[in-house]
């Protein structure tokens, strides 16, 4: 793509306006929108080189074997048994290549990455996002990578692709008690209004219903909540907003989700 010149924006806006325009106060306006839209839509998911293999096996949903002996874990999204298929297809007997993201290993050894196949983008985990056959996880690493994942979820989500088509993955609201109790353990996604924000100790609490000590929870350790105000979503600032928190539901006195990075919250109005 040809790069962007301020003078031949400056060139193409006096054409279509004429010259008073562009000497008023509003051309700089839109030559730097433009330029910042610019460098947003260059931001793209992109994570550090570990090589290359070729596919031995796919072993379920976000887990390959390669030829070399590796195993690969598909990084930042989360699958049921049902994706094993749709990964197989996407992945074959193909060369990948491999980019890290977050931690090189996971606690059972197996390499954690971004998979594409040959040279072309986006990753494998974003196809199976925008074909409705995964979930982001809690935890992505990097914030384009985040963001990108959560928009192709989003729009398979609004379209019913997939998994999204069955009432049963819907995310749960943030009312629904007994559903959200019965979805400890589980990765879940969670959406409703934060009724309150509270401090105590080290902890923020997000509050979703009027009794917290039965209603859900959301727990955001205050130590990093200079990460999430840097990403535009200070936890402090959430009553009464309208949310959406994807986790592993735990229970102490009512149902409880444990918050440690900005993209397990998503504002959804």
């Amino acid at each position: 793509m040809a790069a962007i010149t301020i003078d031949g924006l400056a060139l193409g806006y006096r054409q279509l306006f004429g010259t008073y325009l562009i000497r008023t106060a509003i051309l700089p306006g839109i030559v730097l929108s433009a330029l910042l839209c610019s460098v947003a839509a260059q931001e793209t998911c992109k994570g550090v080189a570990m090589g290359a293999g070729t596919v031995a096996t796919v072993r379920d949903g976000r887990t390959i074997l390669l030829a070399d002996g590796r195993e690969v874990r598909l990084a930042g999204i989360e699958v049921g048994d049902e994706a094993r298929a749709t990964l197989q297809s996407l992945v074959g007997d193909r060369s990948l290549r491999l980019e890290q993201l977050g931690p090189e290993r996971d606690r059972y050894g197996r390499f954690v990455a971004l998979v594409y196949t040959d040279d072309r983008r986006p990753p494998v985990q974003q196809t199976m996002l925008e074909q409705g056959h995964a979930r982001v996880s809690a935890r992505v690493g990097d914030r384009a990578c985040a963001d990108a994942l959560l928009r192709a979820e989003r729009a398979a989500r609004a379209a019913r692709q997939g998994l999204w088509s069955d009432p049963n993955f819907a995310p749960l609201r943030s009312q629904d008690i007994i559903r959200i109790a019965a979805a400890r353990g589980k990765f879940t996604l969670i959406e409703g209004k934060v009724l309150s924000v509270r401090e105590s100790g080290a902890t923020i609490y997000l509050n979703f219903g009027r009794r917290w000590t039965q209603g859900f929870t959301v727990t955001i350790p205050k130590r990093v909540r200079r990460e999430f105000v840097a990403a535009g979503i200070d936890p402090k600032q959430l009553e009464g907003r309208p949310v959406r928190i994807r986790g592993w539901v735990e229970q102490r006195s009512g149902p409880v989700l444990e918050v440690m990075v900005p993209e397990q919250i998503e504002l959804t109005q």
